[in-house]
């Protein structure tokens, strides 16, 4: 989904379901922490305007976003309504990129197929730091915002 068509962070938190009662992990990359900061205080600036006990939010921090899979694993072993997994991967040079890319959101999905919680998938896949700014808070709103909105509609199903 292009986020040039689509920017959730304009909608009408109204429509948004409120996440009194539900208790949600936050698994953050450590790794392109300037952008992961940012998705993490949109993230959590949308719980607690619906409504969330922040007692009841845990954030783990992992060293990058290869991490969040087993961090996020380590989450659904509590008793969290779900989990959502924050990271940033900027594409360099090299084929990592596409390693990392690749193995985080088939780690997440099978996380999703298999755990008891759903996983919500927060990481940004940029071509350059500049697309990571416009979508971590920038032109295309905050995509951790996004993530905060899907977990608790993934919640209540």
């Amino acid at each position: 989904m292009s986020s040039s068509n689509n920017n959730l962070s304009s909608l009408d938190l109204n429509e948004v379901p409120s996440a009194k009662n539900l208790k949600f992990g936050i698994v953050v990359s450590k790794w392109n922490k300037q952008i992961t900061d940012k998705l993490l205080e949109g993230c959590l600036d949308l719980l607690s305007q619906k409504e969330a006990n922040m007692e009841d939010t845990e954030v783990m921090y992992v060293p990058g976003s290869f991490e969040l899979v087993y961090g996020s694993k380590v989450m659904q072993n509590k008793d969290f309504d779900a989990i959502i997994a924050i990271g940033s991967v900027v594409k360099g040079e090299t084929k990592h990129f596409d390693f990392i890319c690749n193995s985080t959101s088939m780690g997440i999905m099978n996380l999703n197929l298999s755990g008891k919680s759903p996983v919500i998938f927060c990481v940004l896949t940029d071509d350059n730091i500049q697309q990571s700014i416009d979508r971590s808070g920038g032109k295309y709103g905050n995509k951790g915002t996004e993530a905060a909105i899907a977990a608790i509609e993934m919640s209540l199903i």
